[in-house]
């Protein structure tokens, strides 16, 4: 019997992240609508990991469609690194894209305010929660319902 990938569990909430339901049918082309997302508030992919063809090829592992998109805000982390040259250790901010069981999909924000409270700097908890605030904005935009023009 080989081994699956397990990506079932429920977009439950977790402490170091925030989860949305899309109406996306297509997962690449929801992962295309993630990235257009992310930049309308300032926010690149720097990296992005098919965890599913990894898994596959690594492994030997099937696995439901998973992307991990490495965004990054350069304005907010050019602050938090010169206010803690080390934070990068903590960065990019990752975003997760993946489909359920019941084909749906989701897509999970890893919560800078969560992560970033490893460090008690005062001007990388500011940076922290402006991501946040973004990252939720996001969030916002991609479960907002679709019109359509006559």
């Amino acid at each position: 019997m080989q081994a699956s990938l397990n990506t079932e569990s429920q977009s439950s909430a977790v402490a170091y992240g925030f989860h949305c339901a899309i109406n996306d049918k297509d997962f690449a082309a929801a992962v295309v609508r993630v990235t257009e997302a992310l930049k309308t508030e300032g926010f690149g992919i720097l990296t992005e990991i098919d965890v599913q063809a990894t898994m596959k090829a690594k492994l030997g592992i099937e696995g439901r469609p998973y992307r991990i998109l490495g965004a990054c805000n350069p304005p907010l982390a050019h602050r938090a690194l010169e206010a803690e040259p080390d934070i990068g250790l903590l960065l990019p901010c990752n975003v997760v894209v993946r489909e359920m069981a019941d084909d749906s999909l989701v897509v999970g924000f890893m919560d800078p305010v969560a992560v970033l409270q490893m460090t008690s700097n005062p001007e990388v908890a500011k940076v922290a929660h402006e991501v946040h605030e973004r990252l939720q904005r996001v969030k916002a935009l991609l479960t907002a319902p679709v019109t359509t023009a006559n």
